[in-house]
């Protein structure tokens, strides 16, 4: 006698739920008690779900306005040394120009 999985019938589970909307998620949220778990557990390690302190947000504001800052003047160092590179292409091509008149004359 072999009491293996033939003898055993599969379960049909039934299908999954459609995911909730965002209109049914943002509903959900705004009609929460404000003694729910979540939030109590939250306070507790505090963590602050609602909204970023000011703190916070002038501080993101200060690191976007210097990234800013910082990305315009990378621009401006690379077309500067674009400019510097080509001048020193040609300064470097009239040498070798004036190198090969040097040669050419005779002393």
């Amino acid at each position: 006698m072999n009491i293996g999985s033939k003898n055993k019938k599969r379960v049909v589970l039934p299908s999954r739920p459609e995911p909730p909307t965002v209109d049914q998620i943002l509903e959900d949220i705004n009609r929460v008690a404000p003694n729910d778990p979540v939030f109590s557990i939250l306070q507790k390690t505090g963590q602050d779900s609602c909204r970023p302190s000011d703190s916070d947000v002038d501080l993101r504001f200060q690191q976007c306005q210097k990234y800013l800052e910082l990305n315009e003047r990378l621009q401006e160092a690379q077309s500067r040394l674009l400019r510097q590179r080509e001048e020193l292409r040609v300064a470097g091509e009239q040498l070798q120009g004036d190198m090969k008149d040097v040669k050419g004359q005779t002393l």
